[in-house]
């Protein structure tokens, strides 16, 4: 006769009914001893006659659960992450292996397999990070040769990042407060782009995205395009306080570089409330969305095969929607504070570089090292006094006005050499072009213009009082 080995629990039930049966003791005794009912009493005698000890041992026993995973699919999954998704957290790792590999894992379950192999989520927990910073040391002690070691500190300099940012009530309405911000990174192809971002606060809906080269005015204006033509005028703006929006530092700086003064004259023509804070932690939500998708984003950029910054912006029109279904808050339609749209051509003058030039003697402008000619509506040049003060104004869409004495003239660009030649070329008499000239506008007014300059504190030579 084999030898029956009984749980604890199941050893309890066994001497229980057993005396119960030998000593025809009381039912409702044996019922309170083991928490069960009468019923079950019942059934527990009927298995000891009929089985004897063996009868109480518990049938999924040595059986494996209907969703346990093969050791193939384990082993699968962990060579996937080592070679095709390294980076990325364990949540977004499971959506990926559902959507890509057709794989159904919990994401508790590949955590488990992972760190058995010594591999830790990027968005592992600091109680988890110590536990294996404590396992590491360890290993370092015991450890022999030195290109172990050296693989050790790199793990453990790892795991000593940790950034935080303290958590504060959300904003009460959509478009109350818009917070800006650039990422730095490796986001594709091995180059560092910057991924420009504005997110609402109330709802974190990221309401603007757009990749660059670097943190520039440009990307800036592109990201508050999409807000204005999406959403409407939203109520306040909160950036951080670098070179892109302030350039106190610099000695002399134009207007052209002077991109504080350009974004947030846009934003005071729009109406837009304009603060810019040098504390991270004043802003924290668009800061740990910069962690968020430097962690998934990345992954799926690479995925999608992205090399160039117009194919990752061309990515992005369809990854925000994706994005903000999974993570925003729903919108609440009576609780919004954007203001009407403004149309394509109040966003393309108010969105613009305002420079301030002085012509020269050859009745020319000088601008990004070109020359440009005022020209009329009818193409034929206009023709000013030497050393008359003019704005230069690119809008939105890169057309080039100057306003000289409030009349707004097109810029157009004199060429080092001519392209064809009156005596040995054949030139084909052409009509004369009549060139659209938008009408004088308040962003677009040099008197408006320079009041608002000379409110700038870090603008002295315009006449402000520090």
């Amino acid at each position: 006769m084999r030898k029956v080995n009984l749980r604890m629990n199941e050893e309890y039930k066994y001497k229980v009914i057993k005396k119960l049966i030998e000593t025809k003791g009381n039912k409702k005794a044996a019922s309170m001893k083991i928490h069960c009912s009468l019923r079950t009493i019942d059934r527990l005698i009927i298995k000891y006659k009929e089985n004897g000890k063996e009868g109480f041992i518990h049938k999924n026993r040595n059986r494996k659960p209907s969703i346990t995973k093969s050791l193939e699919i384990r082993n699968q999954v962990i060579t996937l992450y080592e070679n095709k998704y390294t980076g990325a957290n364990i949540k977004h790792f499971s959506e990926l292996l559902l959507e890509h590999e057709n794989i159904k894992v919990s994401d508790s379950a590949i955590n488990g397999w992972l760190r058995k192999v010594g591999i830790l989520s990027p968005k592992a927990r600091r109680k988890t990070k110590n536990a294996l910073n404590k396992a590491l040391r360890e290993r370092k002690k015991a450890a022999t040769a030195s290109k172990e070691k050296y693989e050790i500190e790199i793990k453990l300099e790892e795991l000593d990042r940790y950034d935080a940012h303290p958590r504060r009530p959300r904003c009460a309405y959509f478009g109350e407060l818009i917070q800006l911000d650039a990422s730095p990174h490796v986001w594709f192809n091995g180059i560092i782009t910057h991924l420009h971002l504005a997110i609402d606060d109330a709802t974190g809906k990221i309401v603007g995205a757009y990749f660059d080269l670097q943190e520039t005015l440009s990307a800036y204006y592109q990201i508050t395009y999409q807000i204005l033509t999406n959403y409407g005028i939203p109520a306040k703006f909160l950036t951080d306080r670098r070179t892109v929006f302030d350039y106190i530092r610099k000695n002399a700086p134009s207007d052209a570089e002077d991109t504080y003064t350009q974004f947030s004259y846009a934003c005071h023509q729009l109406g837009i409330e304009l603060e810019s804070t040098s504390v991270p932690q004043a802003k924290g939500r668009v800061e740990r969305l910069n962690q968020t998708l430097q962690s998934r984003l990345v992954i799926d950029l690479r995925l999608a095969g992205v090399k160039t910054v117009e194919e990752a912006n061309k990515f992005l029109t369809t990854y925000l929607q994706k994005f903000n279904d999974q993570f925003s808050l729903p919108i609440n339609s009576t609780k919004t504070v954007f203001e009407k749209q403004p149309d394509k051509k109040t966003i393309n003058q108010t969105l613009s570089v305002i420079s301030t030039r002085k012509l020269d003697a050859g009745h020319c402008i000088r601008y990004q090292n070109n020359y440009y000619a005022p020209i009329t509506k009818t193409g034929r040049k206009a023709y000013w006094k030497k050393g008359m003060s003019a704005l230069v104004i690119e809008a939105f869409d890169k057309n080039l006005y100057v306003n000289i004495l409030d009349h707004l003239y097109l810029l157009e660009l004199i060429p080092k050499r001519e392209k064809l030649s009156k005596t040995f070329d054949l030139i084909v008499e052409q009509k004369p072009r009549i060139y659209h000239i938008p009408p004088m506008s308040h962003p677009w007014k040099q008197a408006s213009f320079n009041a608002y300059l000379a409110k700038q504190k870090h603008r002295p030579e315009y006449g402000a009082n520090v």
